[in-house]
């Protein structure tokens, strides 16, 4: 999506520097019923521009999951994008399973992984679903993936996801809980061992002190958790 060239360069110069044979990879879970072809179109188009072309890997229901030939595609894939879409479906198909222990190991030995919108969401401890109905700005929280432990991601912060904050904190409970807010076309990322803004908007991050905010360029360190099962560079 134009606009997000900053972030997603950087994703597709990471992917670069691994085997040109190896596969790069949109995973479409949270789109699986919202028009999934759709999603992978575009992904396609954008990443294309950047110079990477990507495919999809099947994961649009738990099955696929556990397919052996999904799962070896995983194993060798060089890059991995979640789309958006509905952020409670993401950790019921993926979670626990052999395709997605693959995509985790490929991630730790160097191939970048990243979300947008709902696919963000996953990759926390926590993911926010709606307290009742469609329009409620209240959030409740269910298990996510958990890449990165103790956050719970508010996408779309300057839009819409600032509304979630109170009833996010209410409903988590814990001292621990990490919120991070991400401005459309922006994005949190982890590189050499530290979390830093990237894009045209701000992150903000709420932890157990006052709010940290931060845009592209600025050399604020994110309070955000360091993700699980990587090593500090």
């Amino acid at each position: 999506m134009s606009g997000n060239e900053p972030h997603d360069a950087f994703l597709v110069a990471a992917a670069q520097r691994l085997a040109a044979d190896r596969p790069a990879f949109i995973i479409a879970t949270a789109a699986a019923r919202q028009h999934p072809e759709q999603a992978v179109d575009t992904a396609r188009g954008w990443f294309r521009e950047l110079g990477l072309d990507v495919e999809e890997l099947p994961l649009r229901r738990r099955g696929q999951a556990s397919d052996p030939g999904v799962v070896a595609a995983a194993a060798g894939g060089r890059f991995f994008y979640l789309s958006g879409g509905d952020p409670g479906i993401v950790p019921q198909v993926l979670g626990g399973t052999p395709a997605w222990a693959a995509v985790l190991a490929a991630w730790r030995s160097g191939a970048p992984l990243a979300g947008s919108s709902a696919g963000a969401m996953a990759l926390g401890e926590w993911t926010l679903i709606r307290a009742r109905m469609p329009g409620d700005t209240r959030r409740l929280p269910r298990p996510a993936l958990a890449v990165v432990p103790h956050v719970a991601v508010l996408p779309h912060y300057a839009d819409f996801g600032h509304r979630w904050v109170d009833s996010a904190h209410a409903a988590l409970a814990t001292e621990a809980a990490v919120l991070v807010g991400v401005d459309e076309r922006s994005a949190a990322v982890w590189s050499d061992g530290t979390w830093l803004a990237m894009g045209h908007g701000t992150v903000t991050v709420f932890g157990s002190g006052p709010p940290v905010s931060a845009a592209a360029g600025d050399p604020t360190v994110l309070p955000i958790p360091q993700p699980t099962g990587v090593g500090p560079a």
